[in-house]
């Protein structure tokens, strides 16, 4: 009984993450936070740049960012900010991964643009399974950051 009660929690904790879109390429930043709300899951904001990513890193717990964005290639910074100041679980997105080949403090990880539904769904889940403590296998798409 007990068990199913944690499990109960956990998985009401999955639903309950709230995901930041950082990305320049207004369309595409829809298509996520479509995917993503309709995963049943709240899109915190889409930002831009550094200045929205930053405003709104308060009200997110995971957060998809891209490198290059509306004010330069200002990504790696936007990620390890939300990472390291915000305690935010970052994945890049980003056509040009090997600009952050070495990793970026904090941060979990990168995949490479384009990107299907079915592997953002994965890395949703993937990213909530792990801020709560839960077991979750790694998307294969997924490059980890040692």
């Amino acid at each position: 009984m007990a068990t199913n009660v944690v499990r109960h929690w956990q998985r009401d904790d999955l639903t309950k993450q709230r995901v930041l879109i950082v990305e320049d390429e207004f369309l595409i930043a829809l298509d996520l936070g479509a995917t993503v709300e309709g995963m049943g899951m709240q899109v915190a904001g889409l930002a831009s740049d550094r200045e929205q990513a930053l405003r709104l890193a308060p009200l997110a717990d995971i957060a998809f960012v891209d490198v290059n964005l509306a004010d330069g290639p200002t990504g790696p910074e936007i990620g390890r900010r939300l990472a390291q100041e915000h305690g935010i679980a970052v994945v890049f997105m980003t056509g040009n991964p090997e600009v952050i080949a070495d990793g970026v403090k904090g941060a979990v990880g990168v995949v490479q643009k384009p990107v299907m539904p079915s592997v953002v769904q994965q890395l949703v889940n993937y990213l909530a399974a792990r801020r709560v403590g839960m077991f979750a296998v790694v998307p294969s798409q997924m490059t980890v950051f040692a």
